[in-house]
């Protein structure tokens, strides 16, 4: 798939907001371009096409932008479809169930035009591999096994979808800690990928006690997180995390970390 095969719905109640974005897509090549200023009619839109991409605002005139990408994540199809922030908000409250919803990229007002090329180019990535999820997929990720450690339900189905694109097909989920601890006990895996906030059982233990006290201590560990403080991140190098990386996920370089992690290691 190319830029200008994408069919983007851009949902901005300001008309020059709206005009910004559209001129900055057809700029790079996108044709099909499909402009609203509300939520409602959008998701009333996408119930008869599904776009490749959805870029919204988060202050819309009927629900915030988290409202509007937690609506789309109920529906069939509409689950996987890839969501950019476009926004100015910086407040926790509003951004953390964006960063949860596994949206691709979060861009500020104003946004940077190459950063905006960059994400664009990593959801043509990401279409193009879901759409041949059953196609040339490196022989190295049939018999790897994968745990994913999130709380968010969103967050685990976001992460098993890349990994489906890769061509890992053996996969376990684990909703804490706690539970991922139960899960090693009776299984070996080739990769953890886990979230910091957790309840019972957060990421840094997590890590901690796999390091530890279990079985499989040099097992390699991603954490995946929208922490935004430096120092239990810091903490995390120091317990023996093989790597980190921060919420909204960059499909590209999530998979490109992914393979150097998993194939390269074992090769």
């Amino acid at each position: 798939m190319e830029l200008q095969e994408l069919l983007i719905l851009v949902i901005e109640p300001s008309r020059m907001q709206r005009n910004i974005i559209t001129n900055h897509l057809r700029s790079l090549g996108v044709q099909a371009i499909e402009e609203f200023s509300d939520a409602s009619e959008a998701l009333e839109r996408m119930r008869s096409i599904t776009p490749d991409i959805v870029m919204s605002a988060m202050h819309l005139p009927d629900m915030t932008g988290s409202e509007l990408v937690g609506e789309m994540r109920k529906v069939a199809g509409l689950d996987e479809v890839v969501f950019f922030l476009i926004s100015s908000e910086t407040l926790y409250r509003y951004l953390e169930p964006i960063r949860q919803s596994g949206a691709a990229t979060i861009l500020p007002k104003p946004f940077d035009p190459e950063e905006l090329r960059k994400a664009l180019l990593s959801a043509v990535e990401y279409v193009d591999d879901r759409q041949n999820a059953d196609e040339d997929h490196d022989d190295a990720f049939e018999d790897l096994w994968v745990l994913v450690v999130d709380d968010s339900k969103m967050s685990r189905r976001y992460l098993s979808r890349i990994l489906t694109s890769l061509g890992v097909v053996n996969q376990r989920e684990a909703k804490d800690g706690a539970e991922a601890l139960q899960v090693l006990k009776n299984q070996r895996f080739d990769l953890v990928i886990t979230d910091y906030n957790m309840p019972n059982i957060d990421g840094l233990e997590l890590v901690q006690h796999i390091r530890q006290y279990t079985d499989q201590p040099a097992v390699p560990v991603l954490v995946v997180t929208s922490e935004q403080d430096e120092e239990p991140l810091i903490s995390f190098k120091q317990v023996g995390v093989t790597a980190i990386c921060r919420k909204p996920l960059s499909y590209h370089s999530l998979k490109q970390l992914l393979k150097h992690l998993i194939v390269d290691q074992t090769i």
